[in-house]
């Protein structure tokens, strides 16, 4: 960071080869919408160039990386103020390929589902299941405590569970 602060173009590129991938993940999984995550990512990464003197030493690279783009991920739930369709929602590749037609309808299933939290919900199940982040560093770019996330795990893992016990009830009722 201190080398892309000194306006290295070299260290730029590298802090992006090294994060765009987990960065892209977690804005896709949070929109559900690859063309706005791309748009999302790419705004992270302008914004990491133009304020990278306001990085603090204190804060992992990963864990302000990950608080820009949740900022901005807020800031699009802000204008667009419309709720998902859910529809429309593209199945999101995940970290590892399903190997059966049942995996990836499982996959699916619970993708439309975390659309259907709340977005502090949907944050915090995202940061801490599939970005693998502790705890602490979810916390941190959620700028709240780390109880007040556990309290949000806990109340998003129990709507998420209820929500697909619901989808599982209407497809038994379909067949």
């Amino acid at each position: 960071m201190q080398k892309i602060q000194a306006g290295n173009h070299q260290a730029f590129t590298m802090l992006v080869d090294r994060h765009l991938n987990k960065l892209h993940g977690f804005v896709q999984r949070m929109l559900s919408n690859p063309t706005d995550a791309e748009d999302i990512v790419q705004e992270t990464f302008i914004r990491v160039w133009q304020k990278s003197s306001q990085w603090q030493s204190k804060a992992k690279v990963s864990t302000w990386l990950h608080s820009i783009a949740h900022n901005l991920c807020i800031d699009f739930f802000r204008r667009i103020k419309t709720t998902v369709n859910i529809e429309t929602v593209e199945l999101i590749d995940p970290h590892q390929p399903a190997n059966s037609k049942q995996q990836q309808d499982v996959a699916f299933q619970v993708q439309l589902a975390l659309q259907q939290l709340p977005e502090s919900q949907r944050s915090a199940i995202v940061l801490c299941h599939y970005q693998d982040m502790s705890n602490r560093e979810a916390a941190k770019i959620l700028k709240i405590s780390v109880s007040a996330l556990e309290s949000l795990m806990a109340r998003g893992r129990r709507k998420l569970r209820k929500i697909l016990e619901n989808q599982s009830a209407d497809l038994l009722g379909e067949i």
